[in-house]
């Protein structure tokens, strides 16, 4: 008798390694179903933070465009700094800047108050302005704390 037709308790051999390797088969394709499943899911999770990072570096482009405006930053300046735009006397020519550099410098002092919280390091200073709500655009973040510039 050959192999091929060994029968083990009424069945041939080749049918019992057969069932065996189908058994094995359906479990891997269960697996690999099973995990490839699992890494779509990650995959979603990571798109969807993706999205969300990618708003926020647009909410934090708004804010930094924001603050980087011309008007707010000289008003800021001239209230808290005393600075003020160059005047046109003191603006210089290209050709001056060689006799410009040989002079001695002026050396102005600025006057500071106590209790200035400009400049005073025992003074709190204001807590910064919330960003925006979930879900709100920066202009709505901006008027509700009076920040936006009208």
């Amino acid at each position: 008798m050959s192999l091929l037709a060994r029968r083990v308790r009424g069945f041939r051999l080749v049918d019992l390694v057969a069932l065996g390797f189908l058994v094995l088969l359906i479990l891997g394709v269960y697996l690999a179903k099973t995990m490839a499943g699992r890494e779509r899911a990650q995959i979603a999770s990571v798109e969807r933070q993706i999205v969300g990072e990618k708003a926020r570096i647009r909410l934090l482009q708004a804010e930094v465009s924001h603050l980087e405006q011309p008007a707010r930053i000289e008003h800021l300046s001239e209230t808290y700094l005393g600075l003020a735009p160059v005047q046109i006397k003191r603006e210089a020519t290209p050709d001056a800047l060689a006799a410009l550099i040989r002079e001695p410098a002026v050396k102005q002092t600025v006057k500071v108050e106590a209790g200035d919280p400009a400049f005073d390091p025992t003074v709190d200073p204001a807590p910064p302005a919330p960003l925006a709500p979930a879900g709100g655009t920066v202009q709505a973040a901006l008027a509700s704390t009076g920040t936006l510039a009208r």
